[in-house]
């Protein structure tokens, strides 16, 4: 599985889930992480949340840490279950870096009921996705929500948990792919 943190500023905007992604903007073939800060501005035709597109619910952050993971497996249910790891992860990465009191509720996280991040899984014709964004702050969203930089983190501990949340959901990855190999089947 491959990373990449992209230092260059970029709007997600729901069209970035899309197999293949990553490889056609930036050459990473295979499984991939990849990681930016930018705006988020969702409009319901690119929504593949249909609660949110039922309930007329557009995803807005001025500014956002944004994680795409792209599996060419076609299990969504396995998928979720990864994005579920994934917000585990960054969980204890941020309360590591912040000591915020964070909780998580399904594939959010949230700091004394504002909202921190957004997230979804989704399945492409040749793979499965997430999208997982991590509001830098919380200003103007839609909803009651919170920011990195109001509990605490500095700019450049901001890039630290992409970096440190693309490289440990690599290692849980791998972790697991190799726990497959090394236990005796019974009958």
């Amino acid at each position: 599985m491959k990373e990449l943190f992209i230092k260059e500023t970029i709007t997600y905007d729901g069209t970035q889930l899309s197999s293949h992604w990553a490889y056609r903007n930036f050459g990473m073939q295979g499984d991939s992480v990849v990681s930016f800060r930018g705006p988020c501005r969702v409009e319901l035709t690119e929504m593949v949340d249909i609660k949110d597109v039922l309930s007329n619910s557009p995803i807005f952050s001025k500014d956002m840490l944004h994680f795409i993971i792209e599996h060419f497996d076609l299990d969504l249910e396995k998928t979720i279950v990864r994005q579920r790891l994934l917000i585990a992860i960054l969980k204890d990465i941020i309360i590591g870096k912040s000591g915020a009191a964070l909780s998580r509720s399904g594939d959010d996280l949230f700091f004394h009921d504002r909202k921190l991040t957004v997230s979804i899984a989704t399945l492409t014709p040749v793979s499965t996705m997430i999208h997982t964004g991590v509001n830098v702050t919380g200003e103007d969203a839609p909803v009651p929500a919170i920011g990195l930089a109001e509990i605490g983190l500095k700019p450049g501990e901001i890039e630290a948990v992409g970096k440190s949340l693309c490289s440990e959901y690599i290692k849980e990855y791998q972790q697991i792919k190799m726990a497959r190999c090394k236990v005796r089947g019974v009958k």
